[in-house]
């Protein structure tokens, strides 16, 4: 099962001739758990996009601007929940007394949130690893959630435009060249 989330982006033509229009569903719950749980981190979000932009362009099964809408709003509720369980639970892990979660990393955890947390949001989207942590961090250091909520809706702009965006076009291009042949 875990080789196959990891390794999504391969089976995804199986999944569109098997499941039809509830692939929108399937990709919609693996874009959701990876950016809406630190544990998901092992989800491939940036070359399933890529995968799904090349599917788009190479299928009438599926759309891109329905593609592109449904994964937006994943992608943003899944940032939201993160940071809603970071303000949690995050203080939580920081109030225990443990080697790795210390007070003092709380304090300077807030402060790294006020100076740079709307470029850390935005930035992360594009860093496969740091995806899942930020908005958990930003919910810890109780970053401002009107910020948050910008910077949130900003980088999956961003994020989906890009990656679907160049996957669109590389399936295009890839179908152009196998076309002449």
């Amino acid at each position: 099962m875990i080789d196959f989330l990891m390794n999504i982006e391969q089976w995804l033509p199986m999944l569109l001739d098997q499941y039809g229009v509830w692939i929108y569903a399937i990709l919609f719950l693996v874009i959701f758990a990876e950016t809406g749980s630190v544990f998901m981190f092992f989800l491939p979000g940036d070359s399933l996009l890529l995968a799904i932009g090349a599917l788009c362009s190479t299928t009438d099964a599926v759309h891109l601007h329905y593609m592109f809408s449904l994964l937006f709003i994943a992608s943003v509720l899944g940032y939201t929940v993160n940071y809603y369980t970071g303000s949690v639970l995050g203080l939580k892990f920081f109030n225990q007394h443990s080697r790795y979660f210390k007070p003092a990393y709380m304090v300077k955890t807030n402060a790294y949130f006020m100076k740079h947390g709307g470029k850390t949001i935005l930035m992360a989207r594009f860093v496969p690893f740091v995806r899942s942590f930020a908005p958990f961090a930003a919910g810890s250091a109780r970053m401002n959630f009107a910020v948050f909520t910008f910077y949130n809706v900003v980088g999956s702009l961003f994020w989906l435009g890009l990656l679907l965006g160049v996957g669109y076009g590389l399936g295009h291009t890839v179908n152009a060249v196998a076309d002449s042949f």
